[in-house]
């Protein structure tokens, strides 16, 4: 254990730990980026946001937009297509707070790949490429730029062919790190993520910061990422919705100390703090209960009774209804039906179709 990383450099901006939240299209919002750190993350991205909502004046903008003190390092994730508007947008990022501009060449949804947006640019290196540059050129230097990329829109070879170029062409531009997700854009969340993949990039690019991201569902799946492949870090993604825990688990294994399940009242705190900060976040609590309800589901996917938890949770309409359901299902009892060690095989493989790994 003691070989494994426990720092990762983006640039100048150091972070206390291997494994970072992930921007998660959806959800990774300011109470979820908040939860998690309460819970270990050392550094979580904002959703991914189109550069031209960056752009645009109003209520969605100044949300974006909005970086409290607590909220750091945070690093903001843009998708786009055009690379003028790329740019603009990264230097309002930064003008913001922002502490890192990630730039996504990585989502597999239909909708973006129709826009030529996301995972789409890895079929096209020299506007991938022209968008890198946009955004180096706007941030000059006032905060690292990272790119996130699977390993190629499809398994044929001039498709991994196209990603060699935009990897090598972003690292000598000047970039701080890339995070790869060793599925095609093609595969979208079907089928292995290949991790002997990332195990060739890391490989190629030396001592270059490379971050891996896919199938990590527990602290253990992060730590044998790590220990199989040498990237220097990971982004949790599907592992973490619900699960804010995972990130002191990777803390207490690196230690040496066993990962322990949260207590259903631990659950229930985190949840309740979560909704303390969406409902001023969102501009009160009907407009927030909408995008708490999201988080409060998932976190029934790891409850001893994931059926029963999801039937229950799911009737959650009003804002009344999510502290009394939140104490029915999360009620003390529920530790009593297992082990407070956690084990590999206890991994919860979360569903969702968005713009997270």
């Amino acid at each position: 254990m003691s070989a494994l990383p426990a720092t990762l450099q983006l640039g100048a901006l150091r972070i206390d730990g291997l494994a970072v939240q992930a921007a998660l299209s959806g959800y990774s919002d300011l109470a979820m980026r908040t939860v998690a750190r309460e819970h270990g993350a050392p550094y979580a991205l904002n959703e991914v946001v189109l550069d031209e909502l960056v752009l645009q004046k109003g209520r969605l903008q100044r949300r974006i937009l909005a970086v409290p003190e607590h909220d750091h390092p945070v690093g903001g994730q843009l998708m786009g297509s055009r690379p003028e508007t790329f740019g603009r947008a990264a230097r309002e990022l930064v003008n913001a707070g922002y502490d890192v501009v990630d730039v996504n060449f990585g989502c597999p949804v239909n909708k973006v790949l129709g826009r030529r947006r996301g995972g789409w640019l890895l079929q096209d290196p020299a506007t991938a490429l022209a968008m890198v540059d946009a955004v180096l050129q706007a941030v000059a230097g006032d905060a690292p730029v990272t790119v996130k990329l699977r390993r190629g829109s499809d398994d044929s070879p001039a498709a991994e062919a196209r990603f060699w170029t935009i990897l090598e062409g972003a690292i000598a531009r000047g970039i701080a790190a890339a995070t790869v997700h060793p599925r095609t854009v093609q595969q979208k969340y079907q089928g292995p993520s290949r991790w002997e993949f990332l195990r060739r990039v890391k490989a190629h690019v030396g001592a270059f910061p490379i971050l891996g991201s896919g199938d990590l569902f527990s602290p253990f799946d992060v730590l044998a990422m790590v220990q199989q492949t040498g990237v220097d870090g990971v982004t949790v993604a599907r592992g973490c919705i619900g699960n804010p825990f995972v990130f002191a688990q990777v803390r207490d294994l690196l230690a040496g100390r066993p990962a322990l399940r949260p207590l259903a009242a631990e659950q229930r705190a985190a949840l309740l703090r979560h909704w303390q900060l969406a409902v001023p976040f969102y501009g009160g609590a009907a407009k927030a209960l909408p995008h708490a309800r999201m988080h409060v589901i998932k976190y029934g996917q790891y409850h001893p009774d994931p059926v029963w938890a999801r039937t229950r949770l799911v009737a959650l309409r009003t804002p009344d209804d999510l502290p009394r359901l939140v104490d029915e299902v999360f009620a003390d009892a529920t530790d009593a039906a297992r082990p407070r060690q956690l084990r590999p095989e206890d991994a919860v493989v979360p569903s969702l179709q968005s713009c997270s790994e």
